[in-house]
């Protein structure tokens, strides 16, 4: 067993709800338990970011999700409008897709059903939730050309700036809104 899976394992194991541990001096080890207990977090890296080094135009705008920092970015067609948003993230690497892709559908008031292998890690979840409090995809959705991503928000708002989603990428009801209203079919996205 490598040093960080039993450093990570342990932590888990005494109900840590949140540890970063440094165990190679070049990665960290992040454990999320418990989204009801409060996390201090390290806003450092939460910064604006120029659009060039990530997208060659921004023809229909740009959206960058920095997996890492947990935040996402939007820059408009005309480049008159930036905006930075913080972010759930997928709760494991096995669940992060990166890489370039763009939204193709935009639904106010989604629906929700759980993919094939959500059911299966969790067959207790309903087959389908209407559009509501209850829904998980919250007020608004962006969804990729990627089956089953989408840029959506949240009534759960502990789960924004944490590791806490099945794959895809979570904002605050009302960032969402903002962002749905900033979009086209077609804004491209990067998920880095």
């Amino acid at each position: 067993m490598k040093r960080r899976h039993f450093l990570a394992g342990g932590a888990a194991l005494f109900g840590t709800p949140a540890l970063a541990l440094d165990v190679d001096g070049a990665h960290t080890v992040e454990v999320e338990r418990d989204l009801s207990q409060a996390v201090r977090r390290n806003i450092s890296s939460f910064r604006s970011l120029d659009w060039k080094p990530y997208f060659s135009n921004l023809k229909n705008g740009a959206v960058l999700v920095d997996i890492d920092s947990r935040a996402l970015h939007f820059w408009s067609e005309d480049e008159s409008v930036y905006k930075l948003y913080p972010s759930s993230v997928p709760l494991t690497d096995d669940l992060t897709r990166r890489g370039r892709t763009h939204v193709v559908r935009k639904v106010e008031g989604p629906d929700w059903r759980p993919t094939p292998s959500m059911k299966e890690r969790n067959p207790e979840w309903p087959d389908y939730v209407p559009p509501g409090p209850n829904n998980p995809l919250g007020t608004h959705a962006l969804y990729l050309s990627w089956t089953y991503y989408r840029i959506h928000g949240t009534h759960d708002t502990r789960k924004i700036g944490r590791r806490s989603s099945n794959g895809c990428i979570g904002l605050y009801n009302e960032h969402i809104a903002e962002l749905f209203g900033l979009t086209k079919v077609g804004t491209q996205v990067l998920l880095i």
